[in-house]
């Protein structure tokens, strides 16, 4: 699998909606449709020197015309962030990879949505999905100060009482656990956010009977690297045995082999390097996979995850 064609966009609009946060809204330059997408989908925007950065789509899926993202000025990132902020303009054309969806909303009885900060722009679309369901829904809605929260006011003149916004000032943090103690069976849960909120969420549906709970990270968990060793991957269409040592991907090496692969963020919070796993143990360390997902052995992300014993066969 290699990468979809880039197609290029034009911002069509620019508008501030908290503190640091930029919403774009990105058309085709004729006018024409975009291709159509799911709630919970992301696109990549292409930059300069190769840069690729991942963000959640918040508008909605009947309007095929638009895109609109919203993006964190980041002033300890990578700088992605803060040249978007700076130089994409309305008129500015970018470089942008068609929609995916690891973060699809799912059939269920309830849903119940918390988003942390600029999570909550998956959940725009996952909400108005939700609503239109009529299924028995609500969205909690937690940051530091009202400033920086974008969409806060909208989100409550849509929805009234479904939503609940928590501004913590950095101090009075959201009890997770007590949230959803009252989640009944066959709701589902959707949580994008900070890496402390994911977990606090995940341990609290642990503890609940028949309550599945779906997460969306803007980077992979850490991973104690010290202990990795070398394995062999066979590459099952390209005919190649490689041997990936120790602080180098299987992407890596199979770039090195000349072997075309999807790729993008390389740090296992995307998806777009999902490999097919034809045999052999996987040492899941990815941010995309679901537990169910990674127990059935079926695909990993070859940017981070390795062999967790013996040899890897992989459909590349």
């Amino acid at each position: 699998m290699t990468n979809p064609e880039p197609i290029t966009v034009v911002v069509s609009a620019r508008r501030q909606v908290a503190r640091d946060i930029v919403e774009f809204t990105l058309a085709r330059p004729d006018g024409g449709p975009l291709p159509g997408w799911e709630p919970g989908a992301h696109i990549d925007v292409l930059l300069a020197d190769d840069t690729v950065r991942q963000y959640s789509l918040c508008s909605t899926p009947e309007d095929p015309g638009c895109y609109r993202i919203a993006v964190l000025r980041e002033a300890g990132g990578r700088g992605g962030s803060i040249r978007m902020h700076e130089t994409l303009l309305p008129g500015s054309t970018v470089a942008i990879r068609p929609p995916r969806n690891h973060f699809p909303l799912v059939r269920a009885l309830e849903y119940i949505l918390v988003a942390g900060g600029i999570g909550i722009t998956p959940m725009l679309p996952l909400a108005a999905a939700a609503q239109h369901s009529g299924r028995p829904w609500r969205l909690v809605y937690t940051g530091g100060e009202a400033e920086a929260m974008a969409y806060a006011d909208e989100l409550r003149d849509l929805y009234g009482s479904a939503v609940t916004v928590h501004e913590s000032g950095f101090q009075d943090r959201i009890d997770v656990a007590a949230l959803l103690a009252d989640a009944r069976p066959g709701t589902a849960v959707f949580v994008c956010g900070p890496a402390g909120l994911i977990a606090a969420a995940e341990d609290a549906c642990r503890e609940l009977p028949a309550v599945d709970v779906f997460s969306e990270r803007f980077a992979a968990l850490a991973t104690t690297t010290a202990d990795d060793v070398a394995f062999e991957v066979s590459l099952a269409r390209s005919g190649l045995i490689l041997t990936v040592p120790p602080g180098r991907s299987i992407l890596e090496m199979a770039e090195e082999h000349s072997v075309l692969a999807a790729s993008s963020c390389r740090e296992g919070a995307c998806g777009t390097c999902e490999t097919e796993v034809v045999s052999g143990e996987i040492d899941h360390r990815d941010a995309v996979l679901s537990p169910e997902e990674r127990a059935e052995g079926e695909s990993m992300m070859i940017c981070v995850s390795r062999c967790a014993g013996g040899r890897l066969v992989l459909e590349l």
